[in-house]
């Protein structure tokens, strides 16, 4: 059987290959510490879980409309006059079954054959990949180091062409968890005006922001930039509930029918059970998000100023989500390996420690770290990561 073209360009996820590796050492027996994983250690919130079982026992568990139960957009509404002070229609909101299904589903309606979006590297391995299952073409703008990995206006500016269809601003960053400021987001935003480039707002990690820097929307900066926004989010990471898979999008009317009507003859719609789990999650108590970001911001501290320490590592310090993106090419150099890539896989086979390599982001040169693990087990992954480096350059 001869697969279809549109399968045969796509590049396994990096973040799930390293996972699934770690995995298989560890049935094997052996004491792995996987600092791969892209979700909250946390269980989701009790309230949020009795809502579920509410909902099943009250009979929600039939089909709903395709865009998400009426009542969960409505808290979606009230969530984004509340953190954003921006207003939405329903009409103007898709629940779906997670922001990965938004995203996929916003590509499949906004590109025709050939049309470019630009993506800001390093970025999150299903950018490129969904793009390019949509017809379209992955446009790179490297965002450089020295500047936090974030891109300038100039660069977007040269990047774009007569078949820029859009681009993705992703902050808080995953892999990178900087964040753009409300100046950054405002030049960028100008560029995108005038040219008529829709902007892909992936804003899921909006609540896990620490040291006092704050979450800024590039849509609730003027009318004309919430117009040419369309705003990815989701409860995954704010709430722990990344199995749950309900996400969302926001934003003009028709395209976000374009993505109902296309869900309409994909999944039906999110399951309605988590549908009414997200509801809680959005009109219940909040204490538990806050207490999930000061235990990250904690663990970042921390681990951070451990980090920096080990030969041939370098890190610019993240301002939100739970990763560590350092650069490792000197320690993978200074130990004998010709690229980053191969210095994770041999980490993990000798050291028993699972990172991410950034070249399924669009940085060779680092390495991903999750701190959404214990402060105990990132002590040890520090220390084995130590080890590893010293017992090569001796």
């Amino acid at each position: 059987m001869k697969l279809a073209k549109r399968v045969a360009s796509l590049t396994p996820s990096s973040t799930l290959a390293i996972t699934a590796k770690a995995k298989e050492l560890k049935a094997a027996g052996y004491d792995v510490i996987g600092l791969g994983a892209g979700e909250p250690d946390f269980n989701t919130p009790q309230h949020i879980m009795e809502a579920a079982v509410k909902a099943m026992y009250d009979g929600h568990t039939k089909y709903t409309p395709s865009g998400g139960l009426a009542t969960l957009k409505q808290e979606i509404i009230k969530k984004f006059q509340q953190d954003q002070q921006l207003d939405y229609k329903p009409s103007e909101i898709i629940v779906c079954v997670g922001a990965k299904h938004a995203l996929y589903t916003l590509f499949q309606v906004i590109l025709d054959e050939g049309d470019e979006v630009i993506i800001p590297t390093p970025y999150w391995v299903s950018y490129p990949e969904q793009v390019k299952l949509a017809g379209g073409i992955p446009v790179y703008v490297e965002g450089l180091e020295e500047n936090e990995f974030k891109i300038t206006p100039e660069q977007l500016k040269q990047a774009i062409t007569n078949r820029t269809k859009a681009v993705i601003i992703n902050s808080p960053s995953n892999p990178t968890g900087v964040i753009y400021t409300k100046e950054e987001l405002q030049a960028l935003g100008e560029v995108c005006v005038a040219h008529d480039v829709l902007i892909v707002s992936d804003e899921i990690y909006e609540k896990l922001v620490y040291g006092g820097h704050e979450h800024v929307s590039i849509a609730q900066l003027s009318p004309e930039l919430k117009k040419q926004t369309i705003i990815i989010n989701g409860v995954s990471k704010s709430h722990s509930m990344t199995g749950w898979r309900i996400g969302y999008a926001a934003g003009d009317a028709e395209i976000i029918g374009a993505m109902t009507d296309l869900a309409s003859h994909s999944t039906s719609n999110p399951t309605s059970i988590a549908q009414y789990a997200a509801i809680a999650a959005y009109s219940g108590p909040q204490e538990p998000v806050e207490q999930m970001r000061q235990a990250f911001e904690q663990r970042l501290n921390i681990i951070y100023e451990r980090l920096i320490q080990i030969p041939g590592f370098s890190c610019v310090k993240p301002q939100g989500a739970f990763y560590l993106f350092p650069n490792a090419k000197e320690a993978a150099t200074m130990t004998g390996y010709e690229h980053v890539d191969a210095f994770v896989e041999a980490l993990l086979e000798e050291a028993k420690v699972a990172l991410v390599p950034g070249s399924g982001f669009g940085a060779p040169n680092n390495v991903r770290l999750s701190y959404a693990t214990s402060l105990d087990l990132l002590e040890k992954a520090i220390q084995r990561i130590e080890w590893f480096i010293s017992e090569k350059v001796r």
